[in-house]
């Protein structure tokens, strides 16, 4: 058996043992689990509150659009702290990836300001 071989096959054995021990985490969830639905259980969970409308409600838009500005510049604002930390032991073209990257972020946020994205109105 060649070395590549080898690491395939436990990689392969990896594989089928996570598959398999997924499968009957699963299965031993379903069958061992207490299910005792009641009313109370099955009722749509909305802040504590009874669920005073349908479900199928229209939202507007708006509410996910700045979600999503949320989550967007919120995940690229993560970046700068591994970049902050690591400054000293980057090049200049680090330096200046990191610079076109908030350059990008600054029109971004400035092209999601002049749309009214941010505005709730």
């Amino acid at each position: 058996m060649s070395f590549y071989y080898l690491q395939i096959c436990h990689l392969g054995f990896l594989i089928c043992f996570s598959i398999l021990l997924a499968c009957l985490i699963i299965f031993l969830s379903f069958r061992l689990s207490a299910s005792k639905p009641d009313v109370e259980k099955l009722s749509a969970y909305e802040c504590g509150f009874d669920p005073y409308e349908d479900a199928r409600n229209v939202f507007d838009i708006r509410f996910y659009l700045v979600a999503i500005l949320f989550i967007l510049f919120d995940l690229e604002a993560v970046y700068f702290f591994p970049f902050s930390i690591s400054l000293s032991f980057l090049n200049l073209d680090s330096f200046f990836a990191m610079l076109d990257f908030v350059i990008e972020l600054i029109f971004g946020f400035i092209y999601a300001w002049e749309v009214g994205a941010l505005e709730w109105e």
